[in-house]
């Protein structure tokens, strides 16, 4: 199981403009912990908490931050609305188109995505695979 994603910045404001665009939609609540930025999904008391939680940084190493070549962070959406929604409010704070939301041939029928660069230019997905939502072929 994966416990946490984190990706650097150079600019904590502009990353939290960007991904509290959507992050709180899909059910993160950010938390800011020595100026940098930790997206959680809420516990409720007496349950274990969810996973992965992630992460918004200053590199450790105070070198400047860099987005890794073929990393890329999926969240997944509640339908294929919310993918677009999102997207959009993405972009509006400050992200980069990557790819607009829609089926891709290479996927399966249900996989609906939106791909994004966020300020720093980490590469971020949106996607939601609904089998009862309208799929590619139909």
């Amino acid at each position: 199981m994966i416990g946490y994603v984190t990706v650097g910045t150079d600019d904590i404001a502009r990353a939290e403009r960007f991904y509290s665009a959507f992050l709180p939609a899909l059910g993160y609540v950010v938390e800011k912990y020595h100026g940098d930025l930790s997206y959680v999904l809420p516990v409720e008391p007496g349950q274990s908490p969810a996973q992965p939680d992630f992460y918004v940084k200053s590199p450790f190493d105070a070198g400047p931050a860099s987005a890794g070549n073929g990393f890329m962070v999926a969240f997944e959406a509640q339908s294929q609305s919310q993918v677009r929604a999102l997207h959009a409010a993405a972009l509006a704070a400050g992200g980069a188109d990557e790819g607009q939301p829609g089926f891709r041939a290479s996927y399966g029928p249900h996989f609906y995505v939106a791909y994004l660069r966020d300020p720093q230019g980490n590469k971020i997905a949106l996607y939601s695979s609904d089998p009862n939502e309208p799929g590619r072929d139909g």
